[in-house]
């Protein structure tokens, strides 16, 4: 697509950027063309989705039903043009320009590369955040030492007055308005003092915290490839480990969540998809289907102090019908909402209903939603919904009495219309017959 000038971006699942070790989001603008007018061997990309991180410019082409990705490394940038405000510009849509040196090695060349804004867009908000980040330089972090030195902050303002003669000069008691003067300025240091010593910590622990975060997603990525190439040959114990490991690291947390400062109108668009991928990993633990409420809660730990209303999330999971995603969101007869993967099957459910409720403790005295649960391995409240549409399929009968439901296999399947005093010598019918018989 992009020809030799610009590497390919990697995408997820949901069409959202897989983003380096330490790189966040900072802005989103859609409808967006990228082009170079000096450069006519340049791609032309018409209408896509550009997002803007601490790394990369990445454009999205989202028109299509598989979407591509480029990007343009902000390390590449070498000059940024101010915006040119006219009245001609007043009634066109907003154009940004920059200069990059792009392109393999040994074939590099000077780009003037055009981006023009053709949706409702905020370009000064853009370029301010532009500027913001190539400024910063967050890439090159990771080739820099952790730590800085210490007390570099505080080496002034360390003495009050004292002179040449260091720690042994005598200082002499003023009274009066300079007194009081000198007591509040002795205050007000001690203070910044402080809070400069409290934000150094601070930031130290941001910083340790941003860099443990990444080593999470470095092992998760691990585990979650090592999962499928090691299938065989593990014991349950390596199996255990593994699982366990995966929940550790599923709680660490997103590095780059998307709010509604990065992201603005395209928010709630940005958010299905990012859920859609976060929810990827519980979904499997959960048997392919797991409750609105439960992916809320493990969605919000995940995403730290930029929470999401339960508006918010019924509707990102609403958006899914619009992208190819593999999940869904369902509502069950009786209002409960979950989400579950494309990939689930309902028979196999009822398959293994089927053989619960065909047992003899089952065929006698029924099973109950806790029953169903701790075969299934799932939340009775969801093991109920299961239950209910194995009745609607007619798997089922259902016994209501004051202790609640009850579940019975559904023996009419069994019985002869034409003759319905013929038991036959095989089949559940005739199983339910001696169980009830040997109970008696």
């Amino acid at each position: 697509m992009a020809g030799n000038w610009l590497p390919a971006a990697q995408l997820t699942g949901s069409g959202r950027p897989v983003l380096q070790p330490g790189e966040v989001e900072c802005s989103l603008l859609s409808s967006v063309d990228l082009f170079s007018e000096e450069t006519p061997s340049f791609p032309n990309l018409k209408a896509g989705l550009v997002i803007l991180t601490t790394h990369r410019l990445i454009w999205v082409q989202e028109s299509t039903t598989s979407p591509t990705a480029i990007f343009i490394p902000l390390s590449a940038i070498t000059h940024i043009f101010s915006l040119k405000k006219s009245i001609k510009s007043m009634f066109a849509s907003p154009r940004f320009r920059f200069q990059a040196s792009l392109g393999e090695k040994g074939t590099k060349g000077v780009v003037v590369i055009t981006l023009i804004l053709r949706g409702k867009s905020d370009i000064d908000s853009f370029v301010e955040k532009f500027w913001e980040a190539w400024r910063k330089k967050a890439w090159e972090d990771g080739m820099k030492s952790g730590s800085e030195a210490s007390g570099s902050v505080l080496g002034s303002g360390s003495g009050h007055g004292s002179g040449g003669d260091g720690g042994l000069a005598v200082r002499m008691p003023v009274v009066g308005v300079a007194g009081i003067l000198r007591k509040e300025q002795e205050m007000w240091e001690n203070t910044d003092k402080s809070l400069q010593e409290a934000f150094q910590d601070l930031n130290a622990l941001m910083n340790k915290a941003k860099e443990m975060v990444i080593l999470a997603e470095r092992m998760r990525s691990k585990l979650l490839s090592g999962s499928t190439s090691q299938a065989t040959g593990t014991n349950d114990e390596e199996i255990g480990t593994k699982e366990e490991m995966q929940e550790l690291l599923l709680s660490v947390g997103i590095v780059s969540p998307v709010t509604k400062e990065s992201a603005g109108a395209l928010y709630h668009q940005q958010l299905s998809r990012q859920l859609a991928d976060f929810a990827k990993i519980p979904l499997e633990r959960a048997g392919g289907m797991i409750n609105l409420i439960d992916i809320y809660c493990l969605f919000n730990r995940a995403r730290g102090t930029e929470l999401i209303s339960p508006d918010d999330l019924l509707r990102a999971c609403s958006l899914w019908e619009k992208f190819d995603v593999p999940v869904m969101l369902r509502t069950f007869d009786s209002g409960v909402m979950v989400i579950q993967s494309k990939s689930h099957s309902d028979v196999e459910v009822f398959t293994r209903i089927r053989s619960m409720v065909t047992t003899p403790d089952a065929l006698r005295s029924g099973v109950t939603a806790s029953d169903a649960a701790m075969t299934l391995g799932i939340a009775p409240a969801m093991a109920k919904e299961h239950l209910l549409a194995a009745e609607g399929k007619g798997l089922l009968c259902r016994d209501v009495s004051p202790d609640g439901f009850r579940f019975f296999v559904n023996l009419l399947q069994e019985v002869d219309a034409d003759d319905i005093f013929l038991v036959k010598d095989y089949g559940i019918y005739q199983t339910w017959i001696k169980v009830i018989s040997a109970a008696r």
